[in-house]
Parts: C-alpha cells; sequence; structure tokens
C-alpha cells in the first residue's frame, strides 16, 4: 500500500497537477494539504472520478487538509483533539482497510509559526503538544498509523541546504525541533530517515530567488510511522520532479510503501 502527502497549495490551482501524479504514482491513500476551500468547493467528482473516495477538512482561503483513498475511509475525524476553540482546518484522520488489518491515517498541516514573537509561534508549539498526545492514545491501540503532512519542520541540519540561514525561523528553532523529537520519541519512525540516509532531500522549495534552480531546499513534509506500521515498510521517497512542472506546488509528493 503507498501511502502519500502532498501539500497542494490551492487545490484549484494544482488539480491538474495532482490528477496527473494520481496517474503516475498510483498511490492508495494521500493526504493533501492547503486545499485552501471549503468543504463543498472541493473537486470531489474529479478525485472520484479516478477512483478515489474523499473526506475533506476544508477552509476558506487558508489552509485545509483532504484525504483520498483507493479504499473505503472509515470512522472519520476532522480536527486535531485537545483545543474545541481551535478553528483551522489542520486535520483529518480516518481508518481504511489493509489486507487483515486496517491503517489509520492523519493527516496534518502543522502551524508555520512565524513571526517567533508572536501569537503563531505559541499556537504552533501548544499544536505540536495536542499531536503528541493524540499520538500517544493511538500508540496504546498497538495498531498500525501514519501521520503524514506538512509538518513545517525541519528535523536536522541535513535537511536544509543552508542551516545558517534558517537559524531563528520557526521551522528550525530549536524548540520546534524538539517538539518534533519528543514526537519522534515516542516510537514514531520517519520513513524517508529509514529508507534514505544521504543529506539535502528536500521536499519544498520556494517560490523566490531561484530556490527550485539552486536546490535551495528544505524538508519539511515527513510520514511519521507507528511501530506496527513501521515493521511493515518497503520502501519511501520524495517525487521532486512535481517541483520543475509549470506553475507548480512549492512542495512536492512524499511516500512511504507499506506491505500489507
Amino acid at each position: 500500500m503507498k501511502i502519500a502527502t502532498y501539500n497542494v497549495n490551492s487545490i484549484k490551482v494544482r488539480l491538474g497537477h495532482l490528477t496527473d501524479w494520481l496517474k503516475e504514482s498510483e498511490a492508495d491513500v494521500v493526504c493533501l494539504q492547503e486545499i485552501k476551500c471549503v468543504d463543498d468547493a472541493f473537486p470531489r467528482e474529479q478525485l472520484e472520478d479516478l477512483g478515489y473516495n474523499v473526506a475533506v477538512h476544508g477552509q476558506k482561503t487558508y489552509n485545509g487538509v483532504a484525504l483520498i483513498s483507493r479504499h473505503p475511509l472509515e470512522d472519520v475525524v476532522t480536527g486535531l483533539p485537545g483545543d474545541d476553540g481551535d478553528e483551522q482546518a489542520r486535520y483529518i484522520e480516518a481508518v481504511v482497510p489493509a489486507g487483515d488489518t486496517v491503517l489509520r491515517v492523519c493527516g496534518l498541516y502543522l502551524p508555520n509559526g512565524n513571526p517567533v514573537d508572536s501569537d503563531k509561534f505559541t499556537y504552533k508549539l501548544s499544536w505540536m503538544d495536542r499531536l503528541i498526545a493524540r499520538a500517544k492514545e493511538l500508540l496504546a491501540l498497538e495498531e498500525p498509523f501514519v501521520m503524514a503532512g506538512d509538518y513545517n519542520i525541519i528535523p536536522s541540519p541535513d535537511d536544509v541546504h543552508d542551516p545558517k540561514a534558517w537559524e531563528g525561523d520557526a521551522l528550525f528553532r530549536p524548540d520546534s525541533r524538539a517538539k518534533f523529537y519528543e514526537l519522534a520519541n515516542l516510537g514514531l519512525t520517519d520513513a524517508i530517515r529509514a529508507c534514505h540516509t544521504e543529506p539535502h532531500l528536500y521536499t519544498f522549495w520556494d517560490y523566490q530567488a531561484g530556490a527550485w534552480q539552486k536546490d535551495n531546499g528544505i524538508r519539511i513534509d515527513h510520514l511519521m510511522l507507528s511501530p506496527q506500521a513501521a515493521d511493515r515498510l518497503s520502501g519511501a521517497g520524495i517525487d521532486r520532479m512535481m517541483r520543475g512542472r509549470e506553475k507548480p506546488s512549492d512542495h512536492v509528493p512524499v511516500w512511504a510503501e507499506l506491505d500489507f
């Protein structure tokens, strides 16, 4: 089963890129971020025509996440537990049948957090605390799950073209990275790093300053696997060619293959 995450940076603008990539990649389950539309405006029919089931947690103009799956989506949860007052559409979760078991898929769009001297950074760290709490709840179930999405966190200097340039940024601040490692240290596996140890693997290139042409990228899109999912990991990759297409998202799809 191929599980992927893809920040499309507007589903309206990038629908053609998404459908082309789905046909090429044959991904089974995809977590989408920054769809930037309300539920009713999501292009459900076009994706259902390709054989996908759809679950959406949208928001006008900003944020928005969705799950699309070749398998049924069951027990759909929208919104990250822990703050009933949080109105930002950043989290969606569902269960999909997987062989003789099930796989829980959690799609997330973690807050950016900049500027760091604002409430946005406080929100980012508190959102991560809620994600960690949710991971603890799911780990107690002892079932395979994946938390996949745009984490807006650069885990290490190996994941950024110029660590010095990102010092002080919310994506690379020590407290942001500490939260990411707190999540990982619960027993979750970073799918890309489990399969690829070489540095300078990127999933995002800014639109400014020729970042793509210079390969000035960062790795901020991650698939974190529970122990039961990590035991089934057979491969992972980054489809960086998508960044070179006309009018692309600034992110590219990242995927993992699990043997079910």
